[in-house]
């Protein structure tokens, strides 16, 4: 999909941007265990975080090919559920809206993987 810089996709890259400012930021029960499972990792981005009552789900773009998604009970006495899938896998059946997205958090990764952030 290609990037036109409209106001949707400034609002997901600045979305994206805090996500990940977050998900590498002191104290993020996160990472460790993206780490764990990626641990050749070079940047992520969280693409939806749902709240649940007594766990969260992310799902995260890990580098420039790989979508996680991971229930992360919060108070850690159950291993968190891991599904792993390639981005193509992904983008299948996605809405427009999140395919936008996912189409920004690429382009944030590039980036990174780039060095220019």
């Amino acid at each position: 999909m290609k990037l036109i810089n409209s106001k949707a996709e400034q609002d997901f890259r600045i979305e994206l941007i805090k996500s990940k400012d977050s998900l590498f930021g002191f104290g993020s029960r996160l990472l460790p265990v993206l780490k764990k499972i990626h641990p050749q990792m070079t940047t992520a981005y969280i693409l939806d975080w749902i709240p649940e009552q007594g766990e969260d789900i992310y799902t995260i773009l890990i580098d420039d090919a790989i979508i996680t998604t991971i229930e992360l009970e919060k108070n850690g006495a159950v291993e968190p559920i891991i599904e792993i899938a390639t981005v193509v896998q992904y983008l299948d059946g996605l809405a427009r809206r999140n395919q936008i997205q996912l189409a920004v958090a690429l382009d944030l990764v590039r980036d990174d993987m780039l060095g220019k952030m």
